[in-house]
C-alpha cells in the first residue's frame, strides 16, 4: 500500500467537526462506497450522530463548489461524514487488514492535527498579550507615538535637498 496516503487532504470541518466522507474512507479502504455504507447500515447502533451523519442539501451544494472532484460526483444520496470516533468504530465493521492499517494511519494524522491546533494555542495567547501591552503603550505614550508619526509624514513629504556633484568638474 502507497505510504503516502492524502489523508489530511480528505478532512473536512463540517457542522464543528473534523470529518471524513465516505467516499474518502472506501478509497482508502479500497473497498466500493456501496461496500462501506452497507457495512455502516448493518451496525447503525456503533453510529450515534457525534459518530456519522448524513451531509444535508446545503451542506452537500457548499462541499461541492468548493472541490473539483466533488463538483463531477454524481452520486444519487448525499454522502455520509464519519468523525474520528466514526472512523475508529469502521475498524470494528471493516474487519479486513487494509482497512486496519488504513485507520491506525488516520488516527496517527488526527492526533497531529490535535497536537498542532494545541500547540497554536500558545501562540494566540502570546499574540493577544502583545496586542494588549501595544493598545496600552499606544494609550499612554500617544502623544509621542503621534510626534513620530508627524516626524516621518514631514520627511515623506519634503523634498530632499539638492545634491552636490561628486567627482572633477572642469
Amino acid at each position: 500500500m502507497n505510504e503516502a496516503l492524502p489523508i489530511p487532504s480528505m478532512i473536512y470541518e463540517i457542522r464543528g467537526y473534523k470529518v471524513m466522507l465516505d467516499s474518502d474512507l472506501a478509497q482508502l479502504y479500497q473497498v466500493g462506497t456501496k461496500v462501506l455504507n452497507q457495512a455502516v447500515k448493518r451496525n447503525m447502533g456503533r453510529f450515534p450522530e457525534d459518530f456519522m451523519f448524513q451531509l444535508n442539501a446545503e451542506e452537500w451544494k457548499t462541499l461541492r463548489s468548493h472541490f473539483v472532484t466533488f463538483s463531477r460526483d454524481s452520486r444519487k444520496y448525499k454522502p455520509y461524514a464519519f468523525t474520528e470516533h466514526g472512523i475508529l468504530m469502521l475498524s470494528s465493521v471493516l474487519k479486513s487488514e487494509t482497512a486496519i492499517n488504513v485507520n491506525i494511519k488516520i488516527m496517527r494524522v488526527f492526533v497531529q492535527m490535535r497536537q498542532y491546533a494545541l500547540a497554536q494555542t500558545g501562540t494566540n495567547e502570546q499574540i493577544l498579550e502583545l496586542r494588549k501591552l501595544l493598545l496600552l503603550y499606544i494609550e499612554r505614550n500617544d502623544k509621542r507615538v503621534d510626534d513620530i508619526i508627524r516626524a516621518l509624514n514631514g520627511f515623506i513629504a519634503s523634498p530632499p535637498p539638492p545634491s552636490k556633484p561628486i567627482g572633477f568638474r572642469p
